[in-house]
């Protein structure tokens, strides 16, 4: 079991964005000296929901402060940026923290992002497939052409290479960072699979769900042609809210009295590119679905969780939000508690 932090460096009402970006530096500090597994950062732009904006920016902060923990994001958004930026980026935090850097990229939403990066809806609808082959193109190869719709280029030399760690250490298979796919529907569950990449599943959803796409996934990898042992040890990620205290009433109500305000402020302040309409979750509704899904109770009852959903899904790594309270000390005593309480109950 590898169980990490997500780290949201969420902006919580009357807190200033500093306030939110420090509690996200000190919990992955935390995260290390307690023993977890990584810590995994999230990536908004004009919304306090997250005021993070460049998660890869975060990973090498991040990276240079710790020893031993992975960092990885969760996730860099494709349609906003190049990707050849972000894999050379991705190849230079891989090679600088010693092999410690993954990199989760998803499609994100249909947010006025597109229009301010000047990606387009159409980045959103239809782009994403070769923004994804054309950075695994980059982490891989020794040299690269744009030849999709939205990129054409001349091929030139990638520098650096994302796989000298696997050739310098004598090393086998494809070298560069683990990617990872945040995935919300069949269609990109699809994709993964046949690019043979883990997914991301989100917190929204439980175990039948998160069940429901590593089994469409497995078939689908497999009709791509991914071996079986590939399918079997593919490390998919499951994202969840922790919190942690002696009694479950007592951690329900800690975010149950936080996060509301924090989901309302938050969602709320997403803009459509198009101006679609959108629903957004009841903000009580929703905390009290996470606070019954996840690891959200005393120890023990966290711990049974985790293993509940290994079992049900046979996702084996955890990227779990701590910063549910709002509160740096608070937070800062939920990723110790996990690491050290929770953590033993689970090898």
């Amino acid at each position: 079991m590898r169980v990490g932090t997500f780290v949201l460096a969420a902006q919580f009402p009357g807190q200033g964005p500093g306030e939110a970006l420090y509690r996200a530096i000190r919990s992955t500090e935390v995260a290390e000296e307690s023993g977890l597994d990584s810590a995994w950062l999230a990536e908004h732009h004009f919304v306090p929901y997250g005021v993070c904006p460049s998660a890869v920016t975060l990973a090498a902060l991040l990276l240079g402060r710790t020893r031993r923990i992975r960092v990885g994001t969760a996730v860099s958004v494709l349609p906003t940026q190049h990707p050849v930026a972000l894999g050379e980026q991705a190849a230079l935090l891989h090679l600088t923290s010693g092999g410690r850097f993954t990199l989760g990229v998803g499609r994100g939403g249909p947010w006025v992002d597109l229009e301010v990066f000047g990606g387009g809806l159409e980045a959103y609808e239809k782009g994403f497939p070769e923004d994804l082959a054309l950075l695994l193109d980059w982490l891989r190869e020794a040299r690269v052409a744009g030849n999709g719709e939205r990129y054409g280029f001349r091929e030139v030399a990638v520098v650096p290479r994302a796989d000298e760690l696997l050739e310098r250490d004598g090393g086998e298979g494809p070298g560069g960072p683990e990617v990872v796919v945040a995935c919300t529907s069949a269609k990109t569950v699809r994709l993964a699979a046949e690019n043979g990449l883990p997914m991301l599943l989100g917190m929204h959803c439980g175990d039948e769900e998160k069940a429901e796409m590593v089994a469409l996934w497995r078939s689908a990898a497999l009709a791509a042609g991914r071996s079986p042992e590939s399918v079997r040890e593919a490390g998919h990620v499951s994202a969840g809210v922790a919190q942690i205290a002696d009694r479950s009433e007592e951690a329900a109500e800690t975010l149950v009295k936080a996060m509301p305000g924090w989901l309302r402020q938050g969602l709320d302040a997403h803009v459509t590119v198009d101006g679609r309409h959108r629903v957004m979750r009841d903000p009580v509704a929703y905390t009290e679905l996470l606070c019954g899904i996840h690891p959200v109770g005393p120890p023990r009852l966290a711990a049974d969780r985790l293993a509940a959903t290994a079992e049900r899904t046979g996702i084996t790594r955890f990227a779990l939000l701590t910063e549910g309270s709002g509160d740096l000390a608070a937070t800062e005593e939920n990723v110790a508690r996990l690491g050290t309480e929770v953590l033993p109950l689970l090898t």
